[in-house]
């Protein structure tokens, strides 16, 4: 659970008697700081969103699986918790093996510190963590909270980090994202893709006039009924011979609107597919959203416009993540190259 607020202290003031000129001159200083502050209001007028309060640090999140008896969306978070207000969450999918991974992913594209999260926010509206279940393998555990004491970037949900229960857990994403963050959208990312957060953000911020947005890159594709192979469906006899449009899991976002229809949904009441992004796909056709198909969220190689690049068709993100991460990163057309594409190109 979230760590409970701080209890309210009542100090009750003593009558004194400070000299009159010590009131006036601390008032006249309120009244210049006052006013200072108002000029520079004035002057450099915001032009991003507003961080009305501090961004939630490490936190857990307990995940409702009976249902939603507190009638908050199972997301374990009282209504009285202040929701962080930012233009796009971004929650990258981790795992207990996967520490390489996130050391790649701080070297590289997303700041290893608290500031350089803040200031990155800042700069882009978008907020970013890692999200990650539990285990009842303390050893992992144990590690888990030493990296969290060292970075403090991760949301914790309260659900079994397995590969078989990806569908439960990308949903206990969204409920304890949507619980915590009020964002124009809620992204969901994997933690082997090479990521540009300042071209992500002017994604999204892209004026819509359908509030219920469904946004990744799309595909259709054979359901596979062989129990041999990674992607094996149970419930192929459901879905015929091919899938649906969808989005590919590595990289894909809802916005708020449809996010607020899945936090409403009691557990279990919908259908869970073997795979997450089929399982996702398959409720955006329940409801009344719109497709948004970007081929610049699934590109192999850098551009100057990709936002997301992994290795496409051969991995399921970027192939010996750890590795290619890095050498990305050198490549200036990946790492230093404008946000917008120039005019010549």
């Amino acid at each position: 659970m979230l760590p409970s607020s701080p209890r309210l202290k009542l100090f009750h003031a003593r009558p004194s008697r400070r000299p009159t000129s010590t009131i006036v001159i601390a008032s006249l200083a309120i009244g210049l700081f006052g006013f200072l502050f108002g000029l520079s209001a004035i002057i450099f007028p915001g032009t991003r969103t507003c961080l009305t309060n501090s961004p939630p640090k490490t936190v857990r999140v307990v995940w409702n699986v009976a249902g939603n008896s507190n009638g908050n969306g199972g997301g374990g978070i009282s209504s009285g918790v202040k929701r962080h207000k930012v233009m796009g969450f971004v929650g990258i999918q981790t795992g207990f093996a996967s520490a390489g991974r996130r050391r790649a992913l701080r070297n590289t594209w997303m700041p290893s510190d608290p500031q350089g999260l803040r200031r990155l926010e800042e700069s882009t509206g978008l907020a970013i963590r890692f999200i990650i279940g539990k285990t009842k393998d303390e050893a992992k555990m144990a590690e888990l909270r030493k990296e969290i004491a060292e970075y403090d970037d991760f949301i914790l949900l309260d659900i079994e980090e397995e590969y078989s229960k990806l569908p439960y857990k990308t949903l206990a994403f969204f409920k304890a994202a949507y619980a915590l963050y009020d964002s124009t959208f809620y992204v969901k990312a994997d933690d082997d893709i090479y990521l540009r957060p300042d071209r992500l953000s002017l994604l999204l911020a892209k004026e819509r006039s359908h509030s219920q947005t469904y946004l990744g890159c799309l595909k259709k594709g054979p359901v596979f009924t062989d129990p041999k192979l990674k992607w094996y469906e149970p419930l192929a006899d459901l879905l015929g011979q091919e899938y649906f449009l969808h989005a590919y899991g590595p990289i894909y976002a809802l916005s708020a609107d449809v996010v607020t229809s899945l936090v409403a949904l009691k557990n279990n009441s919908f259908r869970m597919f073997s795979n997450e992004d089929v399982t996702i796909g398959a409720w955006m056709l329940a409801m009344n959203v719109n497709h948004e198909n970007h081929k610049t969220l699934c590109e192999p190689e850098c551009s100057p416009s990709s936002i997301a690049v992994w290795d496409i068709p051969k991995c399921s993100g970027l192939c010996n993540p750890e590795k290619r991460m890095l050498e990305l990163h050198k490549i200036e057309s990946c790492s230093k190259s404008p946000t917008l594409p120039s005019e010549d190109e």
